[in-house]
């Protein structure tokens, strides 16, 4: 018998007999499609993380940039629809940008891939609309366009849309944090103003 065997002996002697094992977690989750997507939560979620919200037509989505970030320098993901832009932003298209440019940049505007009503939440899977993370992050002024169609009820549903392998950027509100003494503070990793434009 080996050191080894006389303290494991001795350690099941001192527990006694085997203990039960771990009770059965309930795995009853509800899956996808079990919700019915309601827009009118996700908007009062957006506006509870402090999220400014504007409900609009495609076609007016360029006016809202506009009253938003009107005659200001912004950065944009190579296959934004250009139509959302008006002509009295300075876009820069993100070929690669410095982060030292894009911080120095006013704003971005990106699309979304999907977006969850229950929880507030947009995901971005940096497709050509959505970018690079970064560009995402370093602005102080985020405004995101997502498509009513693209809402779903539950964090289920949105998986059933997304490509796991996807850089995926999970965006609940301004960017904050309540770490010292739960004094909220924004923009401390990312923007503080959310604008979230959804489109009919």
């Amino acid at each position: 018998m080996t050191a080894r065997d006389v303290v494991l002996s001795r350690i099941r002697a001192a527990l006694g007999e085997p203990r039960p094992g771990p009770a059965p977690v309930p795995r009853e989750y509800r899956p996808a499609g079990a919700v019915a997507t309601d827009l009118d939560l996700f908007v009062d979620r957006l506006t509870d993380y402090r999220a400014t919200v504007h409900r609009c037509a495609d076609t007016d989505v360029a006016r809202i940039v506009d009253e938003v970030l009107g005659d200001r320098q912004i950065v944009v993901p190579p296959g934004l629809p250009r139509h959302w832009l008006p002509a009295s932003v300075r876009a820069v298209p993100d070929d690669n940008l410095t982060a030292a440019r894009i911080a120095a940049l006013d704003g971005v505007v990106t699309a979304a891939a999907v977006a969850v009503a229950e929880t507030g939440t947009i995901v971005l899977d940096g497709a050509p609309d959505q970018g690079r993370r970064i560009i995402t992050l370093l602005p102080d002024v985020h405004v995101c366009v997502v498509r009513s169609d693209q809402v779903v009820a539950t964090v289920p549903d949105a998986l059933t849309r997304i490509t796991p392998h996807r850089p995926l950027t999970w965006i609940s509100g301004p960017s904050a944090t309540s770490d010292i003494e739960l004094n909220r503070v924004e923009g401390v990793h990312g923007p503080r103003n959310l604008h979230v434009i959804i489109t009919a």
